[in-house]
């Protein structure tokens, strides 16, 4: 195995532990976050002088000369392939993209190649500085194959430590767009009598759920409320159709970020997404309501309707705060227009 060296000296008044230090003193430029650091340590790629350092807590002591022996980057498993990409922002430690509906986000049993990873190794090249010791792209949270919307990747080992810790907290900003089956409303008494379903001002339908594994298809998501990982979606409405109403563009935000979330969310309250061949099912709509052309458009929609439209993060590297949208995708649009132009 090739290997780099890197020595730090630690500088005055140091945090009493090893891991804390170096993390304090390693060069911005050697791009080790504290995750990667801990591994090496634990790897017994840390020494002083001639004693190899495999306990984070060792205390260090100003002015002590720390080698690192880190492993050369090497190339992941997974080919480059020459897919174009809609790029929304580029920068040495991260870069968002719009996905567009049908892309996988990364390569699995059922889908090796044609993803979003692959498209990026070839985008981003040798710009890529490493994560986990692998020329990768680092992927701290996805949208399913047939949602279309931005996603932010780390190109680098500290962009990725400091995007997935906000990915953990919730604190990054992400709305979505959704075209759902009726129209949820507070006054609505059979909302109201759904558990886990409370309303906020505005009229912000607030889901309130735990998320698991469904117990008998194991490809599906469910609600439960005794087990399972806590789940929060808000949705408000932003446009109905029909009349009297009966489909509604939805935006939802999200509290927390779980597997088909949104979409489980909203089947679970009676508003499954319009082409969610999972959750939302197909409805019966009512030519009395909206036009053959829209019951048309709706029936024939491929996917389902759902668009991650708002994205903000702290840049993890430089503090700044980062805030991109995307315009819903022509399918989506096509559709709206279509629903607009029925009676309403």
């Amino acid at each position: 195995m090739d290997l780099d060296r890197l020595v730090v000296t630690i500088a005055a008044d140091p945090p009493p532990r090893l891991d804390k230090a170096l993390s304090r003193d390693v060069p911005e430029s050697a791009a080790l976050s504290r995750t990667r650091l801990a591994k090496l340590i634990a790897e017994g790629a840390v020494s002083r002088g001639d004693e190899v350092l495999s306990d984070p807590k060792t205390k260090v002591a100003e002015g002590e000369v720390i080698e690192i022996t880190i492993p050369v980057l090497h190339d992941t498993l997974v080919a480059p392939e020459a897919i174009p990409l809609d790029i929304t922002y580029e920068d040495e430690d991260v870069i968002v993209v719009n996905k567009p509906a049908g892309m996988v986000v990364h390569p699995a049993p059922g889908s090796p190649n044609g993803t979003l990873v692959n498209a990026l190794l070839a985008h981003c090249g040798d710009t890529l500085s490493g994560i986990g010791g692998e020329k990768r792209p680092g992927i701290v949270h996805r949208i399913d194959k047939d949602t279309s919307g931005l996603l932010v990747v780390a190109k680098s080992d500290r962009a990725h430590h400091g995007l997935a810790a906000q990915f953990e907290a919730h604190s990054a900003e992400r709305a979505y767009q959704a075209i759902c089956y009726g129209v949820p409303d507070a006054a609505d008494p059979r909302l109201r009598g759904i558990r886990g379903t409370s309303f906020e001002q505005g009229g912000v339908l607030k889901i309130t759920t735990q998320l698991a594994r469904h117990r008998h298809d194991r490809q599906k998501q469910a609600v439960f409320f005794n087990t399972g990982r806590h789940a929060v979606t808000r949705a408000r409405v932003e446009e109905t159709f029909g009349t009297p109403p009966t489909l509604a563009l939805l935006e939802c935000r999200l509290e927390t970020g779980r597997t088909h979330q949104i979409r489980v969310h909203l089947a679970h309250v009676g508003h499954g997404l319009v082409g969610d061949p999972v959750y939302g099912g197909t409805r019966k709509l009512s030519p009395r309501a909206v036009n053959e052309a829209a019951i048309a458009a709706v029936n024939a929609f491929p996917r389902q309707a759902l668009h991650a439209a708002l994205l903000g993060f702290e840049h993890p590297v430089t503090g700044e705060m980062l805030r991109f949208t995307a315009p819903l995708p022509a399918d989506m649009s096509r559709l709206l227009d279509t629903l607009r132009g029925s009676p309403s």
